[in-house]
């Protein structure tokens, strides 16, 4: 096309004077060309002009004192300017929606709830200082990598639960409490058990011990009397002391030990999109050229995603004492997060139980030594 296409242009004006004739004359002597001169009554008049006159012409109106008004134009400048206009709408939308879906991949707020004895400012600097902060990207957050990372890093956590919903990292914390023993305020009972166990060592610094070492005790069961002295002798004190026994905790766990087990391959796939009126509109659409898949939803509050993780069969390799010894490994690490730092894993009594389709029931009993004491 011309370049002169684009450098032309026709103006439709309107005139408002009181000498239309020597407006006019003044036209004509300058060189400015008219065209469709109409004459609507004695002050006013239309015609057509080249755009590069209109300032010419708008100086003359002007210095007459009189107004001049733009009606319509065309010509290639004006085509150009529409079109600048409407591309610059067009690009400004999809930059919006680039914009939106550049911070949907990001997480922008971390919302954690906790119980009574944990704050979530501990959590929030745990997380930090995993690598886990406002601005951090989704795709670099493994949430069940993570729950085990934090419940690794603070022994008080009992589990958690991390999941993201749209660009906010959601966590919530349930605590490890021991239940209070209900004991009446006004009695002193004295040293008491705060659960089952069978007494191995007995230590008083106040009272008279009121079991010995073999003894078999429940919960709530007087382990030191708050008092000392016999007879006529005996004076009450404030009962104090630590009872060592073994404790037991049972862990069940059912395994698959042949035939074949379900993994996750590593491979994803994600689809992108944003919902008008109910309808989806992608703006990425996956291939999910898998067989088999989990599907997680992320929603946002613009732009929602999709993900699809791989999962595939294979038959198991490992003998079945190889699969007992890693499963008794895991429920031995998980028994030390429920104890204090101050008890011990003594010994572990395993027994198995075979259940249908290549699977077994694994029960593992450990047998903890602990002060069972409450004072």
């Amino acid at each position: 096309m011309n370049s002169k296409f684009f450098k032309n242009g026709i103006i439709k004006i309107e005139v408002k004077l009181f000498n239309s004739e020597q407006f006019l004359n003044i036209l004509w002597n300058s060189g400015i060309r008219i065209h469709n001169i109409k004459k609507i009554d004695k002050s006013t008049i239309i015609m057509e002009i080249n755009y590069e006159d209109y300032n010419a012409v708008k100086e003359v109106v002007k210095k007459i004192q009189g107004k001049v008004s733009i009606i319509s134009s065309k010509g290639g400048i004006f085509f150009l300017g529409r079109v600048k206009r409407k591309v610059g709408i067009v690009i400004g939308f999809f930059s919006f929606i680039i914009f939106l879906y550049v911070l949907s991949n990001f997480i922008w707020s971390i919302d954690i709830q906790t119980k009574m004895y944990i704050s979530p400012y501990e959590i929030r600097a745990q997380l930090k200082e995993l690598g886990v902060l406002e601005g951090v990207s989704k795709s670099s957050i493994d949430v069940y990598e993570l729950e085990e990372k934090l419940q690794n890093l603070n022994s008080d956590i009992m589990w958690s639960n991390i999941r993201v919903e749209g660009s906010t990292l959601k966590v919530t914390i349930e605590e490890k409490i021991t239940p209070p023993l209900e004991v009446e305020k006004d009695t002193d009972l004295g040293v008491v058990a705060k659960m089952d166990g069978e007494v191995k060592r007995i230590y008083t610094t106040s009272g008279t011990a009121a079991v010995k070492a073999g003894d078999v005790v429940k919960a709530g069961d007087i382990l030191v009397y708050p008092y000392e002295g016999t007879g006529e002798y005996q004076y009450d004190v404030a009962a104090r002391g630590s009872v060592l026994a073994n404790t037991f905790y049972e862990k069940v766990i059912e395994l698959q030990i042949s035939g074949e087990k379900i993994y996750r391959t590593g491979n994803l796939d994600s689809e992108i999109y944003i919902k008008i009126a109910d309808k989806k509109i992608y703006l990425k659409k996956s291939t999910k050229n898998f067989n088999n898949y989990d599907k997680i939803e992320e929603d946002g509050k613009y732009v929602h995603k999709n993900i699809y993780y791989e999962k595939k069969s294979s038959s198991i390799e490992e003998t079945e004492e190889e699969i007992v010894n890693e499963a008794v490994e895991r429920l031995y690490n998980s028994t030390k997060k429920e104890i204090t730092r101050k008890a011990q894993i003594v010994d572990k009594i395993i027994s198995k139980e075979s259940i249908e389709n290549g699977k077994i029931l694994l029960k593992v009993l450990f047998v903890v030594e602990q002060d069972i004491a409450s004072n």
